[in-house]
């Protein structure tokens, strides 16, 4: 662990991956997850930073002693939910410290020549942040634990008799991961962060102070009725209550008097397809087809992606999140299940053999 055979192709970042390894520093990731809309509503500081006050303090605590020591911020893990705001507390720490900020994801790092390459740009105190690190390949993780540790590398050049091991130290740099997955990460990477904080999905209140600050922002004649309808229909996700924020403001200008109240906001998110209760099209596609094709389960996640024609990972990481969260199906070892809220959403009433079969199960 710790040793790299050292050539020339190794150490040059592949074209997948170039973008986001050699991007500007202090940018949104490169790999199109961060729009530039929504870059110009991060905010900027903690104090203007709405919610998870936990994770918030626990940052903050970190970063004054960090601050009042001269030294590099402890590796911080953050997990959660995509849209939920890791990648902007990521951009806040590097403010706060006053570093730099380099972003890349666990994906494009496809070899250790691209790790090597990321660490030894970095200056002292300055912050990586790997972006779904739990996708990073196994043998290039292994080679960020001494990194993590030590900061330093051990490099084999060459091979055979003429080979020999130069060891690399490398600035003290802070590397804050996010991830959407963390059981999927390795004991060992997952035990070298100091702080591991998991984002929870924001109250009304949090999201009605949110996208009133955006709507400041981009100029938006926002009602209070208008923000309470936005708030209340964005499933408890900060990105997807700016993305509804958009679309309800050119709704407003192209059908509306350009302001965004409360019935216009309500027709703008009928004509998405988005319910009172937040679920989209999507979700109850999935209701429907649990309800109508498997009587409401169990079945598995795979069956169900299959039948809806979308990808398992974003069932599970976008849409089953919210729908078990607000109690419409369950999660059991034999599969999936509706329960009786999810019955009701899917416009079915429950049949009376099924719900004790699946009573039982839950």
């Amino acid at each position: 662990m710790g040793r790299w055979v050292f050539d020339m192709s190794e150490t040059k970042p592949s074209k997948k991956g170039a973008a986001a390894l050699l991007g500007p520093l202090n940018a949104p990731p490169a790999d199109g997850a961060v729009s530039a809309s929504e870059s110009v509503l991060r905010p900027p500081t903690f104090g203007d930073f709405t919610g998870q006050a936990k994770t918030v303090e626990r940052l903050r605590v970190m970063v004054g002693a960090a601050r009042a020591r001269g030294e590099a911020l402890n590796h911080v893990l953050l997990s959660g939910p995509p849209g939920l705001g890791k990648t902007t507390l990521a951009f806040i720490l590097g403010h706060e410290m006053g570093r730099k900020v380099r972003v890349t994801s666990g994906p494009v790092i496809e070899k250790a020549g691209d790790l090597a390459g990321l660490l030894t740009n970095l200056a002292e105190g300055d912050i990586l942040f790997i972006d779904e690190i739990h996708r990073l390949a196994k043998t290039v993780e292994e080679y960020l634990y001494s990194a993590m540790e030590d900061f330093r590398i051990d490099i084999l050049i060459d091979q055979g008799p003429n080979a020999r091991s130069v060891r690399l130290t490398i600035p003290k740099f802070t590397l804050v991961g996010a991830t959407t997955r963390t059981g999927l990460l390795t004991a060992p990477l997952r035990s070298r962060f100091t702080l591991q904080s998991r984002l929870d999905y924001y109250s009304r209140e949090d999201l009605v102070k949110i996208v009133r600050r955006s709507g400041k922002l981009l100029k938006v004649d926002l009602a209070e009725d208008g923000a309470q309808v936005l708030a209340t229909r964005a499933r408890g996700t900060p990105r997807i209550v700016n993305n509804l924020l958009h679309f309800v403001r050119d709704y407003a200008q192209q059908r509306a008097t350009g302001k965004v109240t409360g019935p216009v906001a309500e027709a703008a998110l009928e004509l998405l397809e988005i319910d009172k209760a937040g679920l989209d099209e999507m979700d109850k596609r999935i209701l429907r087809v649990m309800a109508h094709n498997h009587r409401g389960g169990p079945v598995g996640v795979n069956t169900i992606a299959v039948a809806v024609g979308e990808e398992e990972h974003t069932l599970e990481e976008v849409h089953e999140p919210f729908l078990i969260q607000e109690g419409y199906l369950a999660r059991t070892p034999q599969g999936r299940v509706l329960t009786a809220k999810g019955w009701q959403a899917a416009g079915l009433p429950p049949p009376t053999g099924v719900v004790s079969a699946q009573s039982e199960l839950l």
